[in-house]
This record gives structure tokens, C-alpha cells and sequence, in this order.
């Protein structure tokens, strides 16, 4: 299978930045995509909304479902599974990639900040998952793709920010088990990761502004990650911690250039690989 025409994906996190790409990269295969995200009205800082990530969906020839929700609420995911499944007849994919973040020591890291962060990170991605699974399980080539990193539990990636490390990890771990458990059933549970920081606004507002951009690649390299992935066989790709051009590479690109944003410029690695 090498198109995602006519697959439903709740993708979490989809308003912007890499859950946005994803979104658009399915859409332009004529995908339906269930936008689950918080922004329901602009913000200067954070371009994009629940809507507008709608429109730019139907504007590249897929089908979008507006879905205003805050993943640490059962009932919000509950209900926007529900509006998903009645509008779409089912979902194939599900993409976790809502996430918080807070690159902060322990002393420094409110409790508000630390509880968020688990909230979202790993209570959302088991949530959503849970959620999910009963129609995932009645799918053809069902997929649960997470956006977290490959589980290498080194001191230097706990040192600095505790807190966001064990979130994320948590994410990874949501992976790892839950692809055991539904090995057997055909639902494929892998994760992604970027080798390179992305051009998003948490790295323009939390690394540096437009001197990190400059070092960084596009979400382009995650959506197209994410497809890659996504289009195969739930049954011979599962409990796989993917970096985006890893899979690429395999899949015969040779071309990364195209995704730098500033070519030429030395790549940001980013945290965990």
C-alpha cells in the first residue's frame, strides 16, 4: 500500500507544526483527517488554529473534521472518537503527537508545569490510545504512530530536565507495550522521532528564536516520515523507535537538502538521539 486515499486519522496536536504536516501529507493522498487539538481562535504567537489546519486539509484534497479538545479529558476524547467514527465509519490511524514541553531542572519545574506535562504527554497518548483501540482493532492495516523518542535511558537526557524527559519517555513506553500487547491483533504501535531539531515555534520560542531555525529541517521530513510508515503493513512494521531519516533512507530518498531550512547550514541534533 503506498497511499493513505480514503484512511481516517485522529491526529492529536494537528493545529500546527509537525501534527499539521502529517495532516496535510495524508490529506494530499485524500485522506479524512480528524483535527484534535485546543486552538480554537488565533494566537500571534502560535500560528494556526483547529479550523485553519481544516482548510489547508481540504485545500490539498482530503476531508477534515474540526475537533476542539483538550486530550487530559476523557470525556472530551471520548466524544471527539465518537464524532470521528459517526462522520468517517471508522478510524485506521491514530497519530499522538500532542505534547508539552518545559526544559526545566527540578527546582525550577512547578508542580502546575510537571502535572501538564504528564497530563498530555503520557496520560494522553495511553488515553487516546485506549480510546482508539476498539476501532483500530476493526480496521485494515490499523496504525498507532506516536511522536516520542527512542527509549535510550542515558543520565545526560534526564540531567537537565527531569520532568519533560520522564513525559516523553512515557510516551515511548505507551509504545513498547501496547505493540506487544496487539502484536497478535495486526494493530501496528510504533513511534517517531526527528535526528534534527524541526522547524516548529516551540524551537523558535524555547531554543533560541530564528538563530536555532536556521539549523533546523522542516516537519516536511516528519510528515513524510509519518506516510511512509503509515502505508505499510500493519503486520510487518510494529515496536520500532523510527528517526525520520532512517526510514526514508530505507524507503530510497537520498535527497535530504530539500528539507533544510537553511541549506548548507549545520543541522541541530535533537535531545535524545
Amino acid at each position: 500500500m503506498s497511499t493513505l486515499k480514503g484512511k481516517t486519522l485522529f491526529i492529536t496536536g494537528a493545529s500546527r507544526g509537525i501534527g499539521h504536516a502529517i495532516a496535510v501529507r495524508a490529506a494530499k493522498d485524500g485522506a479524512n483527517v480528524a483535527v484534535v487539538a485546543k486552538t480554537k481562535d488565533p494566537d500571534p504567537r502560535l500560528p494556526g488554529t483547529v479550523y485553519t489546519a481544516c482548510e489547508d486539509i481540504e485545500k490539498a484534497g482530503g476531508k477534515a473534521l474540526p475537533c476542539i479538545v483538550d486530550i487530559r479529558y476523557e470525556e472530551q476524547v471520548q466524544a471527539a472518537v465518537a464524532e470521528t467514527v459517526k462522520k468517517f465509519g471508522g478510524i485506521d490511524i491514530l497519530v499522538n503527537n500532542a505534547s508539552a514541553i518545559s526544559l526545566t531542572p527540578t527546582l525550577e519545574t512547578p508542580m502546575k508545569r510537571y502535572d501538564l506535562m504528564h497530563g498530555i504527554n503520557s496520560r494522553g497518548t495511553f488515553m487516546c490510545s485506549q480510546i482508539a483501540l476498539p476501532h483500530l482493532l476493526k480496521a485494515q492495516n490499523p496504525h498507532i504512530l506516536t511522536l516520542s523518542p527512542p527509549l535510550n535511558m542515558e543520565p545526560r537526557w534526564f540531567g537537565p530536565h527531569v520532568a519533560y524527559s520522564m513525559a516523553k519517555y512515557g510516551m515511548s513506553m505507551c509504545v513498547l507495550g501496547m505493540a506487544e500487547e496487539f502484536r497478535d491483533k495486526g494493530v501496528a504501535v510504533n513511534a517517531l522521532w526527528p535526528r534534527t531539531a524541526i522547524a516548529t515555534a516551540a524551537i523558535k520560542n524555547l531554543l533560541g528564536g530564528d538563530d536555532a531555525i536556521k539549523g533546523c529541517r522542516t516537519a516536511d521530513i516528519m510528515a513524510d516520515a509519518a506516510h511512509a510508515i503509515l502505508t505499510t503493513n500493519s503486520r510487518e512494521l510494529t515496536g520500532q523507535f523510527i528517526i525520520d531519516d532512517d526510514i526514508l533512507k530505507a524507503r530510497g530518498v537520498k535527497d535530504f537538502e530539500k528539507y533544510a531550512v537553511t541549506p548548507g547550514a549545520p543541522l541541530f541534533p535533537d535531545f535524545f538521539v
